[in-house]
């Protein structure tokens, strides 16, 4: 599929195809710009608004003030799930999200935070970096006129929080639960009425009974969010996120218009950034965890039955896209190098930490 014809496809229209083209030769603004940032985030969002913060705030550092980053949280200029939008069409200049909240636009977005059974946090960073992820990021982006690179990861998702213990597949029929992306659509052919709620609101949701369970990010992020005010029962992994990346994404106009070195330094912030929070969350869940435990929360596992069902429902989920080339493409490239990294990491890291927990008795 080449561009123009998805642009078609995709109900873009002609002003972005007509915007798209004319790319060619910016002119570089002189003097000092300020860019406004609208992000997924509740302002203070444990983690995430800090990652889309810090983003901000080194490119600001970065450029001497040259460019002047405004960050500008869910529902302050534009709503949680309208960031892509805005900046597509040039209402604001940039976003910091989870690009799996847009597989309306386009499926493959799903890859660039995460998709069920899929990479972790370091699997996901060696593909983009190494074999080819960023170069089709960017491909995917600017059909809908944005430059995007990755800004951040949470590591490894937990499975949620549920009412009641979760003991077959069978449980999930007619269960309320807030999950976005593809994984939420697996959990969709298991019989749970899904729901793609942002972040803010989730706990309302929870609390009030509009939802039975929920999925947020991990310890840290659970802990401030209060899920654990609402229920005890606590699922420690899940099929959906095992290494969540988020994003920072340019209107393409406006990138283009930057010098090549606030072009490069945009890129560079995003790439710390992404470095930066998943150390934070692996530095925060461990003691948020031990906090949880503590109160009364009980950590849990599904058992295989369910892993098994995840597995199933995963797989109708991508065999369902594979009509499309871009996901297709991405898809094949993301096996393919998890399969190669997997390996290595099950024989070095993998038997390490076995032994080393072993020895230690840790």
């Amino acid at each position: 599929m080449d561009r123009r014809s998805f642009i078609k496809r995709a109900g873009l229209g002609g002003a972005t195809a007509v915007a798209a083209s004319t790319l060619a030769a910016p002119a570089y603004a002189q003097g000092k710009r300020k860019l406004t940032m609208v992000t997924t985030w509740g302002r203070g969002l444990a983690g995430v608004h800090d990652s889309a913060q810090r983003c901000a705030d080194s490119i600001t550092a970065m450029t001497d003030g040259a460019l002047e980053v405004e960050v500008k949280a869910a529902g302050e200029l534009v709503g949680a799930f309208e960031v892509f939008d805005a900046v597509s069409s040039g209402q604001a200049d940039m976003y910091h999200g989870a690009d799996y909240y847009f597989v309306g636009q386009h499926p493959a977005f799903a890859f660039y935070t995460a998709v069920p059974f899929g990479m972790t946090a370091g699997e996901i960073a060696n593909w983009y970096y190494n074999e080819g992820g960023m170069a089709m990021h960017h491909e995917l982006g600017e059909l809908f006129n944005i430059k995007s690179f990755l800004a951040g990861n949470t590591g490894a998702q937990c499975g949620g929080w549920f009412r009641k213990e979760i003991t077959s597949p069978d449980d999930f029929n007619g269960l309320k639960f807030r999950m976005p992306g593809l994984g939420g659509k697996a959990l969709g052919y298991l019989g749970a009425s899904v729901q793609n709620l942002p972040g803010a609101e989730v706990y309302q949701a929870l609390s009030s009974g509009a939802i039975d369970g929920t999925e947020w990010i991990g310890p840290w992020a659970d802990e401030k969010a209060g899920f654990q005010e609402i229920t005890k029962i606590y699922y420690t992994s899940g099929f959906h996120e095992p290494g969540a990346a988020l994003s920072l994404a340019t209107n393409l106009e406006v990138f283009n218009s930057l010098s090549p070195a606030h072009q490069k330094i945009v890129e560079i912030a995003a790439g710390e950034s992404h470095q930066w929070t998943l150390t934070k969350f692996l530095a925060e869940n461990s003691a948020a965890l031990g906090r949880l435990i503590a109160g009364g929360v009980q950590t849990k596992e599904f058992p295989d039955s369910v892993w098994d069902a995840f597995g199933a429902a995963s797989q109708k989920v991508a065999d369902e896209n594979m009509g499309d080339e871009i996901f297709k493409k991405t898809f094949d490239s993301v096996r393919a190098s998890m399969a190669r990294s997997s390996k290595w990491d099950d024989l070095s890291d993998g038997a390490y930490l076995r032994q080393r927990n072993r020895v230690l008795g840790i």
